[in-house]
């Protein structure tokens, strides 16, 4: 099968598999110890699991401090949940086109909920009044389902300027672009080819946040239980990796989206295509039956929409917010591609769904 689901999840890199291995050993190896254990197992535990803080936080701005959560969505509902303003009961605002860890999250909550609207090129409009009373704003970097590269600097001096604390969803954008300063920035591991089951919160120095897991006073007091040194290792060698080979990644990816203009040049891309992670793909074509074009083309893994809102059987509110009507939004797909993807697998993937859709007329 070839994959094109970059945006949902990342294959495993095998320098993050490799790295893993070792705390996964029985017995024998003996790399199974607690990393929060005082003997020569658990010292050695914790010393790979601050090994590879180490290398996670070298993808954050300097002045802050990570924590290791079972996922981003974790990450941003500690981030909000435990905000200070927020729990003084000040507004949220948040991008029309929010992840839903944070869009649920914040709608989920008592605090005055604000939608920021985007364009129909599916970017917040940064000169754009805050509204009144808010404490968070927050605002992704790269938008999962259409790609696109928010102004979160602007944004970020926006909420200062405001008083408010300014949250920033950089799964999509962490490994692949720098990633931009905020008060508390969210990242999750196997979308930068690391393993499922891990993420992480930075914490700007000098930022108090309540945690939303207490029991044992592990990461800092921020999230207690026992941290796992295994995915803490596959996290870590996969942010290495990731900041060793970014331009390399990037000059690739620019390869692949070069030729996918060329091979669905009949296609309508959805969002901004300057202003975009290249390696994101959303596109539409009218009358199109994408659920009868996803059983077409099995030999294709790709996608209708969100990953996280799949089978849901609700029309995208990402696309829906940058004005497309339901037809249309019923008519998108999303292609991601990445490190691993041949220009080869790519071409072979644009000739099955250029086959199928052509069957539909």
């Amino acid at each position: 099968m070839i994959y094109l689901d970059y945006q949902a999840t990342t294959p495993l890199a095998p320098e993050a598999r490799d790295a893993m291995l070792r705390w996964l050993d029985g017995p024998e190896g003996m790399g199974f110890g607690n990393p929060h254990s005082p003997h020569r197992m658990g010292r050695q535990a914790a010393a790979a699991v601050e090994l590879a803080r180490e290398r996670v936080a070298a993808l954050f701005p300097a002045g802050g401090k990570v924590i290791f959560t079972g996922s981003a969505t974790e990450a941003i509902n500690i981030a909000i949940r435990g905000a200070a303003p927020v729990r003084g009961g000040k507004g949220i605002a948040v991008s029309a086109i929010e992840h839903a860890a944070v869009w649920d999250t914040a709608k989920s909550l008592p605090n005055p909920f604000h939608a920021l609207p985007v364009g129909s090129d599916g970017l917040v409009d940064a000169e754009a009044p805050l509204p009144e009373g808010i404490g968070l704003v927050a605002v992704m970097q790269v938008n999962n389902e259409i790609g696109t590269i928010q102004p979160v600097l602007d944004m970020a001096r926006k909420a200062k300027e405001a008083g408010a604390l300014f949250l920033c969803d950089a799964v999509q954008a962490a490994g692949r672009i720098p990633v931009a300063m905020a008060d508390c920035i969210a990242i999750s591991a196997h979308k930068l080819h690391g393993p499922k089951g891990v993420g992480a919160l930075w914490i700007r120095d000098g930022l108090e946040i309540a945690p939303l897991v207490t029991g044992g006073g592990q990461e800092d007091g921020m999230r207690s239980g026992t941290v796992s040194p295994a995915l803490c290792a596959g996290f870590g060698a996969a942010a290495q990796l990731a900041a060793d080979r970014m331009e390399a990644d990037k000059v690739h990816i620019e390869a692949l989206w070069t030729r996918a203009q060329d091979l669905f040049g009949g296609w309508i891309l959805n969002g901004s295509a300057e202003a975009r992670w290249h390696g994101n793909l959303n596109l539409r074509r009218p009358e199109i039956d994408v659920a009868r074009l996803m059983s077409d083309v099995r030999s294709v893994a790709f996608s209708a929409g969100s990953a996280c809102a799949s089978g849901s059987g609700k029309p995208s509110r990402v696309l829906q917010a940058i004005g497309l009507n339901d037809n249309d939004v019923k008519t998108s797909i999303r292609l991601g591609f990445g490190r691993y993807t041949g220009m080869e697998d790519l071409e072979s993937a644009a000739a099955a769904i250029n086959a199928a859709a052509e069957t539909q007329g």
